[in-house]
């Protein structure tokens, strides 16, 4: 356990306020995109010279068969899950609970920046970490009082939203960042779980009233898409969540509020389109690939389906396709194989960018982002350990006492510095998720998650199957 040290705020808004920027860029240029399927999508890709293409299929693309885990494989992701959970234990103040959003391995850390992301993934992580005896349960159930102790009665919120980010060891606003809507339900969803998983009166207690203080009416109060975030300064940002995305856990939880939920023609608000790649169709958007692992960190979406779709397995589509796109990649950058693919967005040479595919977004350059394949282990087992054993056991610099790093560059011999939480932390859920489902199993026995799937109109296979006869 160690204290952060303390630290002058960076002016400048580093990397952190670079991220945020390109994300809210993102948000908005994939608003006035036109619903369209992705063989018009390449319209919208970096050029790419005629000889570089690749040559068009005349088969449609087989989905992906499901696969299970070794017992080499579980030994090597309970190493990989230490090693994360190592993460969001030191670099947590143990006063506050808030974590750091990203920390330097090479050098010691002085950064007060926390973000409430980070912070709901280190939550979560702690459970897991419990479980899995990397931490013993009084320590592991003190941090947890603590920190949701300070973030009821301290950490500043507006109508129960949190700030995205805040100084780790006072809990204040940084960078006149946003109250943020997804990032807060980032927070409740580690929040949540570990009101199941210890099962402790003083942790259900603040759990509840924390969860029950988020006002969803006031989010939604005009319109039923939900903003991506307001500020005193300017109100309601004018991004709104209204393409499929990360977006699911922050409207279920809103459907599943029983102080302050969000009306249910808000789950079909926000538009869910079709795209199509090497004969292979899902519901996608013009982002990288996080978008297709976050909320299914905590929901269970396995074997259920709403009206619209089956969302699990349209994330196994949507990751294999992704596999296949940095494969046809190869000619231009010769290191994307089976064994080493994946691409999110992530630190890089340049800096921090939103970059992935299919499309082509970003100025791809042969960077690998780990988090890519670890926050994809549930949906295609055998293809994303393939690549994490091969980072491991061939790029030794993309490891560090956290884990991976956040990115690497092979071709151009690069290895970033920094790891970062909500990276570190989607790996992790997603680990344990394919070993046990221990995350899933435990947050669904929240009454605000079924809830929320109820009302979204979520029915399991077997359910489906006895309507119809």
């Amino acid at each position: 356990m160690i204290l952060p040290p303390s630290s002058r705020i960076d002016p400048t808004g580093s990397d952190t306020n670079t991220r945020r920027r390109l994300l809210r860029q993102m948000a908005c240029f994939s608003m006035g995109l036109p619903l369209v399927h992705a063989k018009a999508l390449p319209l919208l890709a970096e050029p790419m010279a005629q000889s570089e293409r690749t040559a068009p299929h005349t088969q449609p693309a087989v989905p992906p068969a499901p696969t299970s885990l070794s017992p080499q494989d579980e030994q090597f992701l309970n190493d990989l899950e230490h090693c994360n959970f190592l993460y969001f234990w030191e670099q947590a103040n143990p006063e506050t609970g808030l974590v750091r959003d990203r920390c330097n391995i090479r050098s010691r850390e002085t950064s007060v920046v926390s973000s409430i992301a980070s912070t709901g993934f280190g939550l979560t992580a702690i459970c897991i970490g419990e479980k899995r005896g990397f931490v013993n349960r009084s320590e592991a159930r003190s941090r947890v009082i603590a920190s949701l102790s300070f973030f009821w009665h301290k950490l500043p919120t507006h109508r129960g939203f949190f700030y995205h980010f805040a100084n780790l060891n006072t809990g204040e606003r940084i960078w006149d960042s946003e109250v943020s809507s997804v990032d807060t339900a980032i927070l409740l969803c580690g929040i949540l779980t570990c009101r199941q998983h210890f099962q402790d009166e003083s942790i259900s207690q603040l759990a509840h009233a924390i969860f029950d203080r988020v006002d969803w009416t006031w989010l939604s109060e005009d319109t039923s898409l939900l903003p991506q975030g307001w500020t005193p300064e300017f109100g309601f940002l004018p991004s709104k969540w209204d393409f499929y995305s990360e977006l699911m856990m922050m409207y279920l939880l809103g459907l599943g509020s029983s102080s302050h939920p969000l009306d249910i023609t808000a789950w079909s608000a926000w538009k869910r389109t079709v795209f199509e790649y090497d004969g292979l169709r899902y519901v996608g958007s013009f982002a990288p690939l996080f978008v297709h692992q976050y909320s299914q960190a905590w929901f269970d979406f396995r074997k259920k389906k709403d009206r619209y779709a089956d969302y699990f397995e349209n994330s196994v589509i949507a990751t294999d396709v992704h596999r296949r796109f940095c494969l046809e990649l190869n000619e231009r950058f010769p290191d994307y194989s089976n064994a080493l693919w994946g691409i999110t967005a992530s630190d890089s040479i340049r800096g921090y960018v939103i970059w992935g595919g299919p499309p082509a977004m970003g100025p791809i350059d042969g960077t690998i982002v780990p988090a890519a394949s670890g926050g994809s282990l549930p949906f295609l087992p055998a293809e994303t350990m393939r690549v994490l054993r091969t980072i491991h056991d061939h790029y030794p610099k993309a490891w560090s006492r956290y884990g991976f790093v956040d990115a690497f560059n092979p071709l151009q011999d690069w290895y970033d510095t920094d790891v970062i939480g909500i990276d570190t932390g989607i790996t992790m859920l997603m680990a344990e998720n394919a070993r046990t489902g221990f995350v899933w199993d435990t947050f669904m026995k929240n009454p605000e998650a079924q809830r929320g799937m109820e009302i979204a109109g979520f029915k399991a296979y077997s359910q489906v199957a006895s309507q119809d006869r």
